[in-house]
């Protein structure tokens, strides 16, 4: 490795480093004085727990989804040093060309990136489950759970199909129920209730007012009841899009889950796939930012350092914008998850390579 790679991959992370500890202190502040007083009003609650199980999960949360956020703003600051010492210039008369200059950059990008890949697949799923809990536990009032469901409708196997028009998670019940077994694309068996009632106490289903039908040797046969008790392979849960379950689990289980789901004719699992893909959009960001601050900091301006940093900052909160934009987009049914995702790097990837081609000039 030459002299030029070590000095510029000491001051990129030692930057980075220096900027992480910086902003993540102020985020533990700012979140102290949101909580302090529901972190009061339960006295079993002990600073240990509140350290352990919270703060060190919540460092963890926030260092993976500003880590390259952090990366930009530290890249741009000791590069615009680097250029208001004529530093760069120097480099520049050396015969060093801005393609080679940029080598060590992108060395460490590429360390930054393959430790945030790990830290989002794997790590900070955990954390996000423990936050979760903990939020659940001690921080969150308590909520009507009274959540319906309408027009659910579940595969649960091959052939095997539920739907049911209501039904209520916190009482267990709900109306208009149906279950059908289809063999070779024909109808061959199907029992329709008006009401249906879990017994939590043994997982089975109370079905009241039902109709049984089964095809046999092309007869019809029909049988009516006022109740009976079945089984059936799901419980009420399943019904429920849980909006937090993704982020809690780490990305083999998150396919796992998804290939379930699908199976099992859930509708909507944009929300899901955002998840996904961000976990790969957001570290593979680390490389935009990067060649964008580079370009951004090297240049000597007459207004120093604070140019470049405010025109750094600006870009970053555009950035971010169109993060929560395409997060919220992905999560719509009809949208392209990936593609949602993958905007704002295509087109701050697209911004980087006009800058460059224009700094190399």
């Amino acid at each position: 490795m030459k002299i030029l790679d070590k000095y510029l991959l000491t001051r990129y992370f030692t930057a980075f480093i220096f900027t992480l500890l910086i902003l993540t202190p102020i985020a533990i502040v700012i979140d102290i004085a949101d909580k302090i007083g529901k972190f009061l009003a339960k006295p079993d609650l002990t600073t240990w727990q509140i350290i352990s199980d919270y703060y060190l999960n919540f460092v963890i949360n926030y260092a993976n989804t500003f880590m390259p956020l952090a990366l930009f703003i530290s890249v741009i600051m000791f590069t615009s040093k680097m250029a208001e010492n004529t530093e760069i210039v120097a480099i520049n008369t050396a015969g060093i060309s801005f393609k080679r200059f940029i080598k060590p950059y992108f060395m460490g990008a590429a360390m930054v990136t393959v430790f945030a890949l790990l830290m989002t697949h794997f790590i900070v799923p955990k954390a996000n489950k423990a936050l979760d809990n903990f939020g659940l536990q001690f921080l969150k009032k308590e909520e009507n759970t009274n959540n319906w469901v309408n027009n659910g409708v579940l595969q649960l196997s091959k052939g095997n199909y539920v739907y049911v028009k209501n039904f209520s998670i916190e009482q267990q019940n709900g109306f208009n129920f149906t279950f059908e077994h289809y063999e070779k694309g024909q109808l061959v068996y199907k029992i329709a209730a008006a009401n249906v009632r879990f017994m939590p106490k043994d997982s089975t289903f109370e079905l009241t007012n039902y109709k049984k039908r089964r095809l046999i040797q092309n007869k019809d046969v029909n049988e009516l009841g006022d109740k009976i008790d079945t089984t059936f392979n799901f419980v009420p849960s399943d019904f429920v899009y849980e909006k937090n379950l993704a982020r809690q689990i780490n990305t083999p289980d998150l396919l796992d889950f998804i290939h379930n789901s699908k199976a099992r004719g859930v509708q909507n699992l944009n929300s899901h796939y955002v998840e996904l893909h961000s976990r790969t959009s957001l570290p593979m960001s680390s490389f935009i930012l990067t060649l964008i601050a580079v370009v951004l900091g090297s240049k000597k301006r007459r207004g120093g350092i604070g140019i470049s940093l405010a025109l750094g900052i600006s870009l970053m909160f555009v950035y971010v914008f169109f993060m929560k934009i395409a997060s919220v987009l992905g999560s719509v049914a009809t949208a392209n998850a990936f593609l949602m995702v993958w905007m704002p790097n295509l087109i701050f990837g697209t911004l980087a390579l006009i800058l460059y081609k224009n700094a190399k000039r």
